[in-house]
């Protein structure tokens, strides 16, 4: 990286990128009493999640299972630092 580029990865998060990680429960045709999972980690944009719903898309499109469910985790990759003290009225150092 050179003197004045800013990191695309860097970039992404102060867009309002995060952490997201998808569980996705389905069921094939020829098994159907089987449920059996997909998991997928990536980087979205929370609460709207448009790569993930372009995702899901292009599955009940393309693909032959049948989504069950979908569970949705994130992390923001950026946020604000608690900070405590240590001592009421002491020195921080």
């Amino acid at each position: 990286m050179t003197t004045g580029t800013v990191d695309t990865s860097f970039r992404r998060m102060i867009e309002g990128y995060s952490l997201t990680s998808a569980e996705v429960l389905y069921r094939m045709p020829d098994h159907p009493s089987l449920l059996q999972t997909f998991l997928w980690q990536f980087e979205d944009i929370a609460p709207d999640y448009p790569r993930l719903k372009r995702f899901l898309d292009h599955w009940e499109r393309e693909i032959e299972a049948v989504i069950h469910s979908v569970r949705v985790m994130h992390k923001g990759l950026i946020a604000p630092q608690e900070v405590r003290l240590v001592k009421d009225g002491g020195v921080l150092h």
